[in-house]
């Protein structure tokens, strides 16, 4: 938990993510991700020097493999309260559009659940769990299919639901995570989405470790080239 604090406190450090006074909806899937940032929150509370309040927030998206009791015994454990909201994604994304890039339309399905929960509970932010693998995907994603230079920033403001993204994993390596989930025996949901290990992410991800071998500066140079960048969000 010591490693996995130090790359968050970093980040919020870093890029001013938490003031006296938030409430925070963690977004939990109950993977390893979210599960690790919603314990290193906890922990993060008992000597952070400014006060804020947690609560998680999970999206059923209607998956067989969704378990509604893996995410209740974790947030009863870390003694956070938890809102489980349907959205019935599986049904309108495979169902019934049939789509064959379904992450998009997903997202915005979970995010639009999201917006609502935190309005309704009095949240100010939502704490989303990308991890360092995630920024770099992203930014070669947008490259090779986009043709744009972006990744998402660090912390970003919605005007439309006036709440504030903030993202506290994002110096933490996903080994890391990993490491911290097998070590100390966390339960976490099983991957539970069709497109898990199929989608264009993967492929990147792949192709990422693939070069890594070869260039083993290859990460650090591109997070440099990302933070150095003219990249919105990401000047610290």
């Amino acid at each position: 938990m010591q490693q996995i604090l130090s790359y968050m406190r970093k980040a919020i450090n870093d890029y001013d993510m938490i003031q006296e006074g938030d409430k925070i909806a963690v977004a939990l899937s109950g993977g390893k991700d979210s599960t690790t940032m919603l314990m290193a929150f906890k922990n993060l509370q008992i000597f952070f020097p400014k006060k804020f309040d947690i609560i998680a927030i999970s999206v059923d998206p209607g998956f067989e493999f969704f378990d509604r009791e893996i995410l209740k015994r974790a947030c009863d454990k870390l003694e956070v309260p938890l809102f489980v909201e349907e959205s019935h994604a599986k049904e309108i994304v495979f169902d019934i559009r049939k789509e064959k890039n379904p992450c998009s339309l997903c997202a915005n399905i979970r995010r639009g659940i999201l917006n609502s929960v935190v309005n309704r509970e009095g949240c100010n932010k939502i704490a989303l769990g990308h991890n360092e693998d995630d920024v770099l995907e992203t930014f070669l994603l947008n490259l090779f299919y986009a043709g744009n230079i972006s990744t998402f920033a660090p912390v970003s403001y919605m005007d439309r639901s006036k709440v504030t993204l903030i993202r506290p994993l994002i110096y933490a390596p996903e080994k890391d995570i990993k490491k911290f989930i097998r070590k100390n025996n966390i339960e976490v949901m099983p991957k539970n989405c069709p497109m898990d290990g199929v989608s264009k992410r993967e492929d990147i991800k792949n192709l990422i470790h693939k070069l890594n071998l070869d260039i083993p500066m290859l990460r650090a140079n591109l997070y440099g080239a990302i933070k150095r960048g003219n990249i919105k969000g990401w000047h610290e």
